[in-house]
């Protein structure tokens, strides 16, 4: 079996959900960011340098094996603000890093995320050219979650 190939294309989506069960409303926010049928390899937080964002993510056949880099807040208590973030920092010449946190405020949740891509690229010595976080919050019903996700793929 040989290796996987480079990723050099990702994507951020997200997406929110109530379910009868924690692991139903996760299956329901997976499918709310539109990557609910495929089976997510959770991968540490590298882009490979030369990685392109794209803004409308490729079509990839159910069950496929897709590496990303996610974030899950779940919660039981209603009426509670639970909040999921990816932080994607993209180096000068110099490979990219993706952070994830949650937590229940999207402005919190959003500055701790924003602080662990300065941190990881400072620690590296590398240029930080450019830095997206991305919240996806939800008001809890009953069971809720809150997914952010970065999909690594290659075209």
């Amino acid at each position: 079996m040989g290796a996987w190939p480079t990723p050099n294309v990702l994507w951020v989506t997200d997406g929110s959900a109530e379910g009868t069960t924690e692991l139903n409303a996760f299956d329901n926010a997976l499918l709310a960011a539109g990557i609910g049928n495929l089976n997510l390899i959770k991968v540490s937080s590298i882009v490979p340098e030369g990685a392109v964002f794209l803004q409308d993510p490729p079509s990839i056949r159910p069950g496929s094996l897709v590496p990303a880099v996610y974030s899950a807040a779940q919660s039981h208590a209603a009426g509670e603000m639970i909040c999921a973030s990816v932080g994607i920092g993209m180096g000068k010449h110099s490979h990219g890093m993706i952070f994830e946190h949650h937590g229940t405020s999207r402005k919190e949740t959003g500055r701790v995320v924003r602080g662990m891509v300065e941190e990881g690229f400072a620690r590296r010595s590398l240029p930080l050219e450019r830095l997206v976080v991305h919240v996806a919050e939800h008001r809890v019903e009953r069971v809720g979650c809150a997914v952010a996700a970065v999909v690594l793929w290659w075209r």
